[in-house]
């Protein structure tokens, strides 16, 4: 009975492949390396990856095609390569993002901008993000937030890690290493929320509950996008969720919707007033909340 189950699956697996091959040919797709049924190509991703595509780029040209699971990938190896199929003949049909559970449940199914599919809502959210957020004006006028948090840090690191008496002949020993990988990650949080919300959350003169909040919902946002979700290359999986993963993502959009949502409240309430009373000068000094209220509030056809 094992041996009849084995052959059968056997025999699945090869006409699966069989039928995928056959379905491949009929369009016009990149070359590919031979796959296996179900996985695709996953068995030849090793370690370091760079050389492992670089040997496949090798053998079958510039652009190549691998499935991972359910999902293909096109490999573009050469800038002309790559300028003729995503600047010219190909460049709406790549512009797509891969629909995915973090899409799906940490980005409000697939509506940021990172996640978003191209179409008006996606071009619309970038509009306002290139106008608004990081045209030349709006940066120079985030250029104090910038300067001040950067002191803020050097501050920190020499308080820090400085001798503990700088008239000591030895002195120069008593220096001790940096390690500078979370103070920049720090520094940029901080940068990033002050010009979105105002506040900053790392460091001193923060609001120890609410940076506790904001740290540990971004300590688990950065682990669950760094770590391999096998759901999205095979969607299937997701109806058992043996990882967890879509649970926790769950669990954590409620709480980032909680954490928002109240910032939102926050800039709406103390906003409005502030745009009644001077808008030139609030205009100079909003943050990028009070800036979408504003335009709510000054264009009607904004909200749409």
């Amino acid at each position: 009975m094992e041996i009849l189950a084995f052959v059968i699956l056997i025999f699945f697996l090869f006409f699966t492949k069989l039928f995928l091959s056959k379905r491949g040919k009929s369009k016009n797709l990149p070359p590919s390396p031979p796959s296996l049924p179900l996985i695709g190509h996953l068995h030849l991703l090793k370690e370091p990856i760079h050389r492992t595509l670089h040997q496949m780029v090798a053998k079958y040209g510039d652009v190549l095609l691998l499935r991972f699971g359910a999902r293909n990938v096109v490999v573009v190896s050469s800038l002309s390569a790559a300028t003729e199929e995503f600047f010219t003949k190909n460049d709406v049909a790549l512009s797509n993002r891969p629909l995915s559970l973090a899409g799906k449940h940490l980005n409000y199914n697939h509506k940021t901008i990172g996640f978003s599919q191209y179409n008006d809502h996606w071009r619309s959210l970038r509009r306002l993000t290139v106008l608004e957020l990081l045209s030349n004006t709006r940066i120079a006028k985030f250029s104090g937030i910038r300067h001040e948090e950067a002191q803020i840090m050097v501050k920190t690191l020499l308080q820090e890690h400085r001798p503990s008496s700088s008239t000591d002949e030895s002195c120069h020993s008593q220096w001790t290493k940096v390690e500078l990988r979370p103070k920049i990650v720090d520094l940029v949080f901080n940068i990033m929320m002050k010009m979105i919300a105002g506040k900053r959350y790392y460091g001193n003169e923060v609001v120890e509950e609410e940076a506790r909040q904001f740290q540990s919902i971004m300590r688990e946002l950065s682990e669950l996008l760094e770590n391999k979700n096998i759901n999205d290359i095979f969607p299937v999986l997701q109806w058992i969720d043996f990882q967890g993963v879509e649970k926790r993502m769950i669990r954590l959009k409620n709480k980032m919707d909680n954490f928002f949502q109240r910032l939102i409240d926050e800039h709406r309430k103390n906003g409005t007033g502030k745009a009644k009373s001077d808008a030139n000068d609030y205009e100079r000094n909003m943050t990028f909340i009070e800036l979408i209220f504003f335009h709510m509030m000054s264009t009607p056809d904004f909200r749409s």
